[in-house]
């Protein structure tokens, strides 16, 4: 078995012991951390992405504030590229929040972690995480990340009133989709859900393909790193280009794509007026919290590939809090941090969402009601018929990627023209890593 299929069946394995994960007590250490209390109240500052949902982490913070006499007070900052600049200059300015919320995975390496955040490897509160997130947020052996929410599936939710009422089945291949979306916009629907408002929703279907790729060329993902493929020049790989560009060139998105945002993306799809929404699970929570009495209505499907024989689901691992290196309240901080981590803290943080994927934190039990979009990715966890999105396979996903997508799945350019474009990204950043080959 080559190491990357190795790779695979260990965090296939892990996410579906994620899944399952029952209840489990605290280590006597984090105990003493979360009974020693400063009677001086401190605040502490975090940073988020505005599109979170911030009701689990204002629930969290309200217990903090009782229990520690800890405040928090929350930051927000833009999302895809834009956010992912103001991060590189608030960190290189000193001007950063206490704790952060951000990726895990290669875009958490060209942050430079080493220099930027508090390794956090030895903390005691670390003992509650599952190992197969915390090589998403290792660096030269140095744990710097506590997982933040779920991990997440990448592929489509889709209306499955419409499919019943123009007896469409769940697609099994890319010809089938295609084929679906056609009858779909016959019927006078938005066949696929555009939302580039909002540039990152513009890089799914291009992310969600990678279980695709992987299975064609085993691989791809250490050749890439090691400058020995590219998407331009590697079938399997632009076909995730090819395939947003013939969404677009079919007719199949809504009409004012450019300036539809997710949320409005979202009440499309529960509507019925779009029907096929590429998407990552984590939306589930905005429907279930906006729509709730739509909620079973949706159904999930993978990103389907050119053959039924490689079916499967690509899946990210969950993004992350991070300790600002710069903070003057380190004490506090790694407080929140234990508290979060801890069974009344997932507790918590949960109790103001639905499970929409595996949890990388242990302590919590998966509710049994699980809405059915998220019943349709278990098979996937079960058989160990995943693949993890490329970004957390390998050190580099270029940040300029929900640019070309965008220009990728409105025509601008062509598929080929933007693979090229991000082989020239992520060369310039590996080249900004230092990694061996460029």
């Amino acid at each position: 078995m080559s190491m990357l299929i190795a790779k695979k069946f260990l965090v296939a394995i892990s996410l579906l012991t994620l899944f399952f994960g029952v209840l489990t007590g605290c280590s006597s250490n984090e105990g003493s951390i979360l009974n020693t209390t400063n009677p001086k109240e401190s605040t502490i500052s975090i940073l988020i992405d505005n599109q979170i949902e911030q009701d689990g982490i204002r629930a969290v913070a309200a217990n903090i504030e009782e229990k520690y006499q800890i405040k928090t007070e929350i930051e927000t900052r833009p999302s895809g590229v834009e956010g992912h600049q103001v991060m590189k200059t608030r960190l290189a300015t000193g001007d950063m929040a206490d704790l952060v919320f951000y990726n895990s995975g290669s875009l958490l390496q060209a942050l430079n972690p080493e220099q930027y955040f508090v390794d956090l490897t030895n903390e005691p509160f670390m003992n509650n995480v599952y190992d197969s997130f915390k090589k998403s947020v290792m660096v030269n052996n140095k744990v710097f990340g506590l997982p933040f929410g779920n991990a997440l599936a990448g592929g489509w939710l889709y209306n499955k009133k419409v499919y019943s009422d123009l007896g469409l089945a769940v697609p099994k291949t890319w010809d089938e989709l295609i084929a679906n979306s056609e009858k779909i916009k016959a019927a006078g629907k938005t066949a696929v859900i555009g939302t580039y408002k909002d540039d990152w929703t513009s890089q799914l279907i291009v992310l969600a393909d990678n279980h695709n790729v992987i299975s064609h060329n085993p691989t791809f993902a250490e050749d890439l790193t090691a400058n020995k493929a590219k998407f331009a020049t590697t079938p399997a790989a632009l076909r995730s280009f090819e395939k947003l560009s013939e969404v677009y060139q079919k007719g199949f998105l809504n009409s004012n794509f450019l300036t539809t945002s997710y949320k409005d993306g979202v009440k499309m799809l529960v509507d019925g007026t779009g029907v096929q929404y590429p998407a990552v699970s984590g939306i589930l929570s905005v429907i279930n919290r906006d729509y709730p009495g739509e909620i079973n209505d949706i159904g999930f499907f993978p990103q389907p590939g050119d053959s039924p024989d490689t079916y499967g689901m690509t899946v990210f691992t969950p993004a992350a809090i991070y300790v600002n290196n710069n903070t003057q309240n380190i004490g506090a901080a790694k407080k929140w941090l234990a508290y979060f981590a801890s069974p009344e803290g997932v507790k918590t943080f949960l109790s103001k969402k639905i499970i929409v994927g595996p949890l990388a934190i242990k302590g919590m039990e998966v509710q049994p009601n699980i809405i059915p979009a998220v019943k349709d990715m278990l098979p996937y966890f079960e058989s160990g018929n995943t693949t993890p999105a490329l970004e957390n396979l390998i050190p580099l996903k270029g940040p300029n990627l929900p640019q070309i997508t965008t220009q990728v799945g409105s025509g601008q350019i062509s598929a080929k023209t933007g693979a090229e474009l991000y082989d020239q990204d992520v060369e310039k950043q590996a080249k900004e890593l230092g990694l061996t080959g460029w």
